[in-house]
């Protein structure tokens, strides 16, 4: 395996005098409900008044203090959240900076943001500034060397002004913060970590979105879809309040029913159903057909699979499909996933005290950073992107958002035209930040479904998927005509490493629809529709509400 940074650009070391600012921490006991395990507290520098008086104030409201910083008349110290407003309510005219971590080569910088081309809009301004993520995981880590990062933009503004725990059924502040886990630290820094690498760029999708984090795993990455639907229930109820337009779901569990029948589903098509754009990941069962998770067998949502840069971020030639993304066609005949991002090694926040970063501690890298692949990270990545489209145009639905995302999205092409890849390992192709967010394309998702009618039980549907008798998966359109070539996925598919991505292959935006071809048709759906005799499961499944779900399981780098 070559080495993550090999094809990362260095720049100057930072002047001396900027590494005097040191991140310190101290052990403290964490709020109660989460199991105690060393936190360490933020430090900030405090300016504005004299060193005595600012040392005065730091202690009054129970702080410490842990220089004296003469030289630019302030002093650090560790204050939590409560001690920090304490502080600034105390002195109004007091400047407090958060303390951030610093390295003489600067931060390892994170690559997927120029592949997908993040980077010309944040020099645009879209940044993702006025719209809310909510990411439901394992939690996130604000204290300490992580704050900056993933609570404050790079103005200071506080974005993270909700969070609630799922499993015991309250919000909590940011001090009741927490991730035992790790993961959904990773997956929210991928999506809005503030943190600039040493190459200039930002190393998130949207660095300035506002988030809301919401747990519903544990230690283990393990919960249960009571707490995952009582996670969901709040978000929708609360959506208004915190302008909660996207919702990333990186987990999965496998399907015991089908897609309308699934209670963790249904909750998840209530929040389609009220404007929430959910992105949710393929999972990582691939490469075997029908190995689309829960939720992300939901038609209406965007489901995402991860492809690799192969270790070679500036050239595309070589770019992969991931052999653990999770493939379709679903059940009921829907082609998944919508689209691929990258999710092979990406680079994310996660601080040492966690369950993936104490199991595979080869994969840290300076600081806080970690290196982590799957379809997790592949649909952070695209919540990031359409939280950039969100701010680019507010007024956009979620079917808006999808239609947009695939249409701009690039499919994989041999030399000869033939798809490197079937569409039910692909979808629509890799996203592309840029031309989604300026698309103008309408009407082009989910097409012929109505999630009202579904949730009502009036209408549940079928997509566009068959098999023929060899047991190929196909595509049929509403005449009966079966598709050929690459969209074919043939029992005996065989996996290569020459199945190129892009460089000078045919990339193809306006590939995926032909003139009279509705891609994700709705057809009502039928007792003998498809496959009925070979479904996966039983029509009089009981479900008890303690059915488990987890985040997606760990997989080998790629």
């Amino acid at each position: 395996m070559r080495n993550a940074h090999s094809a990362w650009h260095r720049l100057p070391t930072l002047p001396l005098a900027l590494l005097l600012l040191v991140l310190v921490g101290i052990i403290a006991p964490r709020s109660a409900g989460q199991t105690a395990v060393a936190e360490e507290i933020p430090s900030y520098i405090v300016q504005g008044a004299d060193l005595q008086t600012l040392a005065d104030a730091v202690t009054a409201a129970g702080g410490t203090v842990t220089h004296e910083l003469g030289i630019i008349n302030a002093v650090a110290a560790q204050l939590t959240v409560d001690q920090r407003n304490a502080v600034a309510g105390t002195l109004p005219a007091l400047q407090i900076t958060a303390d951030r971590p610093l390295a003489t080569a600067g931060a390892p910088a994170a690559s997927f943001p120029e592949i997908i081309g993040a980077n010309a809009l944040h020099e645009q301004g879209l940044d993702g500034r006025g719209v809310t993520v909510a990411v439901l995981d394992t939690g996130v880590e604000p204290h300490g060397p992580t704050w900056g990062s993933l609570v404050e933009t790079t103005d200071r503004d506080v974005r993270i002004d909700a969070a609630y725990d799922a499993r015991q059924g309250r919000e909590v502040g940011l001090s009741g913060l927490g991730d035992l886990h790790g993961h959904g630290t990773h997956v929210t820094s991928i999506i809005a970590s503030s943190d600039v690498g040493r190459d200039g760029h930002y190393n998130s999708a949207a660095p300035a979105a506002n988030l809301v984090p919401v747990v519903a795993f544990d230690a283990q990455g393990q919960g249960s879809y009571a707490d995952v639907i009582r996670g969901l229930d709040w978000i929708v109820t609360h959506r208004e309040e915190h302008n909660i337009r996207v919702l990333n779901l990186s987990f999965s569990a496998p399907p015991q029913s089908y897609y309308w029948e699934d209670p963790l589903n249904q909750a998840v098509m209530r929040a389609w159903e009220a404007g929430i754009v959910v992105v949710a990941a393929a999972g990582n069962g691939g490469p075997e057909a029908m190995s689309i998770g829960v939720p992300g067998n939901v038609p209406y949502v965007i489901t995402v699979g991860a492809m690799s840069d192969n270790y070679t971020p500036g050239d595309g030639s070589d770019d992969i499909l991931a052999s653990f993304s999770a493939a379709g066609p679903t059940v009921e005949g829907f082609v998944k996933p919508d689209v691929v991002a990258p999710g092979g090694h990406l680079l994310g926040i996660m601080t040492t005290a966690t369950t993936i970063s104490n199991e595979h501690p080869e994969f840290r890298e300076q600081g806080n950073y970690f290196v982590m692949s799957g379809t997790s990270q592949a649909a952070a990545v695209t919540s990031g992107v359409v939280a950039l489209m969100l701010q680019k145009d507010p007024t956009l639905t979620p079917d808006d958002v999808k239609c947009r995302l695939m249409a701009s999205a690039r499919m994989a092409h041999h030399d000869n035209g033939e798809l490197a890849y079937s569409l039910f390992q692909q979808g629509a192709g890799a996203i592309n930040a840029y031309d989604a967010v300026y698309s103008t394309a309408a009407g082009c998702a989910n097409v012929g479904l109505d999630v009202s009618k579904d949730l009502a039980g009036d209408e549940h549907y079928g997509g566009p998927a068959g098999q023929d008798a060899d047991g190929n998966y196909t595509l049929v359109d509403l005449d009966g005509y079966i598709w050929s070539g690459g969209y074919i996925w043939s029992g005996n598919y065989i996996w290569s490493g020459n199945y190129i991505w892009s460089g000078g292959y045919i990339w193809s935006g306006g590939y995926i629809w032909s003139g009279n071809y509705i891609w994700s048709g709705g057809y009502i759906w039928s007792g003998n529709y498809i496959w009925s005799g070979n479904t996966l499961w039983s029509d009089n499944y009981i479900w008890s509400g303690s059915e488990a779900a987890a985040v997606n399981e760990w997989i080998e780098q790629e």
